[in-house]
């Protein structure tokens, strides 16, 4: 009987009677954020071998895996297909000034992610951060958020997998294809963290040498090194133009671009399911760096010397797998194979989305359980380490894409993507202003910069600039939400929902949990902040002395490429 797990819903007595929907009501039970006990145990010292956390999950995650989630796992529609209708929009100059500014904030965000991760490696991570240095009600709001992104992506890309399929004509129905990809994705997270991870380390693999690859080709094509024997340079710069539509056609970047990005945060929300975070979540965290600098702002470049953002197919951008920018590049080239072969990697992204999506919302929502903010039965957690219940949800929500059958499905699902649009930018801003709280509270609490085992590379100022550019994306999407770009779009209520409902959405899961526990959620301050629990018990003396080992022996250039890279 003691494999029985106990959920909250218990059987009732004639001294207890609830209804039933009073029982899930009674489910949700929000914790005091100075609580240390009720919000997260604190965890032993980081086993080297596969070990259980307190909440049931496996520590199973390798520092490869997380190197490669780090590097690629972020790679797919949003870089491949939808930058596609950035370039339209605003033209190369714009896109390559919209990544870097989305690029410079995440990696703000990142570096910020990896000192809390490292420190407290908790289940949930950056979600219960918000409840535990901010507010309780912004931590629910933040983390339901975050679980509806994940979970309305699933059958995104389940619908986006089989619009890639069509680029290849064949006679299969939609339907067919969905329920294969759904399959193979159901397949994946119920081996658990270890699925997904090793199916990630493959997918982020691929995705990787397949840009590496395109980068070398695009720069082979633009000085007319392929069959086409056309040289581009950077007329595209002059003709149609660097941009379009001017700095409202740049304000429309950033959506796409923090789609594009989003994903990079799984890396905090993995730590409590690896082995060594102190070792491993650094190493991970510097990757970005590279990723930004190559996988993105070089690609985009490239392709921005090669497409004009006139480009007919770009103006359908996202309908087709022809529609993507890299795959016209290569087709602009002359080089009649490769779009195939590039088409089989935007398959794969897709597919690799869509499992992360399954992993991030299924680990979300069973966090969320555990503080209290999501009905208990949702924490369940198998001896297999897997939220079943959580995935159950995950899984129920992916049937979703099958709306595509029917006349209204593409309506239905963009108005889905409108709900989860601006999802990102709220949990990075999140992110960036619980790093800056919990270091005001470790200052208050009477403890120095030496006793944190991993420091973000910016610091505080650091997620400073992070908060404020999280901030500007969403007042420059407001100011496109009420003005769409395009010479014949006129603002509407239509128009201004489906580019800003997300935010409306985050202020009703915050209002409402305020409201229903206004006695118990309050803003968290310095003296109730808990710096405590859920801290990893470690040997500072020892990693300092490590660290001061290591850099003796280093010269001045492995120095800065240790710090920043």
């Amino acid at each position: 009987m003691e494999d029985i797990p106990q959920f909250a819903f218990e059987p009732t007595t004639p001294e207890k009677k609830e209804t039933f929907f009073q029982r899930i009501i009674s489910s949700f039970k929000p914790l005091p954020a100075n609580d240390a006990e009720t919000l997260q145990k604190p965890t032993d010292v980081a086993p080297t071998t596969a070990a259980d956390d307190e909440s049931g999950l496996k520590r199973t995650l390798k520092g490869r895996h997380l190197q490669m989630i780090a590097i690629g796992g972020s790679i797919g529609t949003g870089l491949f297909v939808g930058s596609g209708s950035s370039f339209t929009s605003g033209g190369p100059a714009s896109v390559l000034i919209g990544f870097l500014i989305v690029g410079v904030m995440l990696y703000t965000v990142v570096h910020a992610l990896g000192e809390l991760t490292v420190m407290y490696p908790v289940q949930g991570s950056f979600n219960i951060y918000s409840t535990r240095f901010l507010d309780p009600a912004w931590g629910f709001a933040m983390g339901w958020n975050y679980a509806l992104n994940w979970l309305i992506v699933l059958p995104l890309e389940l619908s986006a997998a089989a619009i890639v399929v069509g680029y290849w004509k064949n006679s299969v129905p939609i339907g067919v294809w969905i329920t294969i990809f759904f399959v193979l994705i159901i397949i994946i997270n119920l081996f658990g963290v270890r699925g997904y991870a090793e199916a990630e380390f493959l997918f982020s693999s691929i995705k990787v040498v397949a840009v590496i690859g395109f980068i070398i080709l695009a720069i082979v094509i633009d000085v007319g090194g392929t069959p086409a024997h056309k040289y581009f340079g950077v007329k595209t710069w002059h003709d149609p133009g660097a941009f379009r539509h001017g700095f409202h056609g740049l304000c429309t970047v950033f959506v796409n671009a923090a789609f594009s990005f989003s994903g990079t945060e799984l890396v905090g929300l993995a730590a409590a399911e690896t082995a060594n975070p102190r070792k491993t979540l650094p190493r991970a965290t510097k990757q970005v760096f590279w990723r930004i600098a190559m996988f993105y702002i070089i690609s985009l470049l490239l392709i921005g010397f090669i497409v004009p953002y006139n480009d007919d197919r770009l103006l359908t951008a996202g309908k087709t797998a022809s529609d993507s920018p890299f795959v016209i590049a290569i087709d602009l080239g002359g080089v009649k194979v490769l779009p195939s072969i590039f088409n089989v990697v935007i398959l794969i992204s897709v597919l690799s989305v869509g499992n992360s999506s399954t992993y991030g919302s299924s680990r979300t929502i069973a966090a969320l359980a555990g503080v209290g903010q999501a009905p208990a039965i949702c924490g369940y957690i198998d001896r297999k380490g897997r939220p079943m219940v959580s995935l159950l949800i995950a899984i129920l929500f992916g049937f979703i894409a099958y709306i595509n059958l029917a006349n209204s499905g593409p309506t239905v699902l963009y108005w889905l993507l409108a709900l989860s649009g601006l999802s990102s930018f709220f949990t990075w801003g999140s992110i960036c202003a619980c790093h800056i709280r919990f270091r005001q509270g470790w200052k208050y609490h009477g403890h120095t910069l030496d006793e944190i085992p991993f420091r973000a590379g910016a610091g505080v100022i650091g997620s400073w600039i992070g908060l404020i550019l999280n901030i500007l994306c969403l007042i420059a999407q407001f100011y496109v939400a009420i003005w769409p770009v395009g010479d014949n779009t006129k603002p509407s209520a239509s128009a201004f929902f489906q580019a800003y409902l997300a935010a409306p959405v985050v202020i009703l899961f915050y209002v409402v949990y305020k409201i229903i526990y206004w006695k118990t959620s309050s803003i968290v301050t310095n003296k109730k902040m808990d710096v405590i629990s859920g801290r990893r018990q470690i040997d500072l003396d020892e990693i300092e002395k490590e660290k001061k080992e290591g850099i003796r022996h280093q010269g001045f250039f492995r120095r800065v490429y240790e710090f920043w890279c």
